[in-house]
């Protein structure tokens, strides 16, 4: 519990200080929702009606002043009105949040039941014609971009098969497959050679030699020992992919017209809408100190090694 205490307070200024930076780039940026409206409504509008609308939303403010202002009403639970839609910010946000935890759990729950498998029969087979076939698809797939992955399974699937729908349409289940796949494709390679590198090096360690040695049985060595000491690696992959997943991968969404968190930021950023993208940077902070913060834990868990620094320190 202190230990849990004291990573708490040391993720306060951190998320404290990613709140400023990320306002302060975004006026950098320069451009507004209120100028960009306007310069695409067709028509012309004057200064002052411009002026005037700035003045509303308290974009005519200083920079100290807006963040302040924002900083408080997020710390009270309101993080204010998007200057396109109207509609209140973190409503919208929540709105979107089951099509991405959708996604995130199917392409998770994918990429574990192949990479893992994979890994481990790839480092099982060390040197076989097994092990460099996973390698070499493996090394295909992590080199792919994920637009480039989700063009190609749309050529595929949808226009030469005709299988599946381009664009997600009402039912979910299907077009759930393809978003699914791309996000997988990706992360089951990057995790295949992490897990058969990690495995490997443990096959590698004097224990298991004594272990064949004693005669236990190759299955009992690889998931009761050799997995074991393996999952610190992996817990901390399988972190940051949950993180970013999470905050939604804008590229795929967007193709695939998946309407989650990361389709909704990138839509904001296209018009400018400062409230919504500052509620966007405030959630991706969030997950990853959060996913950290778990990860941690889990490490001061599993790994006798951790709490012993910990306690020293």
């Amino acid at each position: 519990m202190k230990y849990m205490i004291k990573r708490l307070l040391q993720l306060i200024p951190i998320l404290i200080g990613i709140t400023f930076l990320s306002f302060a780039m975004m006026r950098l940026a320069g451009g507004d929702a209120v100028t960009y409206m306007y310069e695409n409504a067709g028509t012309a509008v004057s200064q002052e009606i411009i002026d005037q609308a700035k003045a509303e939303y308290g974009l005519d403010q200083p920079f100290l002043v807006q963040y302040v202002r924002w900083l408080g009403g997020m710390l009270r639970g309101d993080m204010g009105e998007s200057y396109v839609s109207h509609k209140d910010v973190f409503e919208t946000l929540v709105s979107k949040l089951p099509a991405t935890l959708l996604l995130t759990l199917s392409s998770m729950i994918l990429t574990v039941l192949i990479a893992i498998p994979l890994g481990i029969l790839s480092a099982v087979r060390h040197n076989r014609w097994v092990d460099d076939l996973i390698r070499f698809f493996s090394f295909v797939g992590n080199s792919m971009p994920n637009f480039l992955a989700a063009l190609v399974l749309m050529y595929v699937f949808s226009i030469r098969l005709n299988w599946l729908p381009v664009v997600t349409t009402e039912n979910t289940a299907i077009s759930l497959v393809l978003p699914t796949l791309t996000l997988t494709l990706s992360m089951a390679s990057k995790y295949t050679r992490q897990v058969r590198a990690t495995v490997l090096e443990e096959l590698n360690k004097d224990y298991v030699t004594g272990a064949k040695a004693r005669g236990v049985r190759g299955k009992v060595i690889i998931w009761k020992s050799v997995m074991k000491s393996s999952m610190l690696t992996i817990m901390t992959l399988l972190a940051l992919s949950i993180g970013s997943l999470l905050g939604g991968t804008a590229i795929v969404e967007n193709i695939f017209m998946w309407d989650g968190v990361g389709k909704l930021a990138v839509d904001a950023i296209n018009m400018r809408d400062y409230p919504m993208i500052q509620a966007y940077v405030v959630w991706m902070a969030m997950i990853y100190v959060v996913v950290n913060l778990i990860t941690d834990l889990t490490y001061h868990y599993l790994d006798p090694r951790v709490r012993l620094g910990g306690n020293e320190a």
